[in-house]
């Protein structure tokens, strides 16, 4: 008797946590940056991510890796500034979310909508965010998850680029559209 109820229970944690490994290969993560001119889109890419989260509870944990050396807007010049006096990517090459809880029901099948609450670490600082994100269940254990927000660089200690010129807006707008597998 004592035996099935260990089965039971060992059996039950592993329906209890999803975790999911993100693709880097099949990740983009791009963004937007807007001027009195025209707007700026470019990309970052993904270095690693993985994130666990029990539906239960709503309790998360895991971490989503940017690679803030790899931006690129397709103009050699606004990267290198980009890199060397805005995000300061020598000294702070990554741009980490770090998951704390997650609302919402993950569907086996179609859509699902979750709000992911943790701690997006960059250029030094911890700012608390929530990404609300669209996960598509492909079937087979693969997702493909999106979000869209805005990151307000400068707020966040940033140095803005405008110039007496050239007005830069003060946020930067982030799409990501990620593929996971279920682990």
């Amino acid at each position: 008797m004592k035996k099935c109820f260990l089965i039971s229970c060992l059996a039950g944690l592993a329906f209890c946590d999803s975790s999911f490994q993100l693709d880097p290969s099949k990740t983009e993560i791009n963004f937007a940056l807007h001027d009195t001119l025209h707007t700026v889109h470019g990309s970052f890419k993904l270095k690693r991510g993985g994130i666990h989260f029990d539906p239960a509870t709503g309790k998360a944990g895991g971490e989503v890796v940017i690679d803030l050396p790899s931006g690129a807007s397709g103009n050699g010049w606004r990267d290198k500034r980009m890199q060397k006096e805005v995000l300061e990517s020598q000294k702070y090459p990554e741009a980490i979310f770090v998951p704390d809880s997650v609302q919402g029901r993950l569907e086996t099948e179609g859509e699902s909508q979750l709000n992911v609450h943790g701690v997006f670490k960059i250029h030094g600082a911890d700012h608390e965010m929530t990404l609300q994100l669209l996960v598509d269940a492909l079937g087979g254990g693969r997702y493909t998850a999106t979000s869209h927000f805005s990151i307000p660089y400068v707020e966040w200690g940033m140095k803005d680029p405008s110039n007496f010129v050239l007005k830069v807006d003060k946020k930067v707008e982030i799409e990501i559209k990620a593929a996971a597998t279920a682990r």
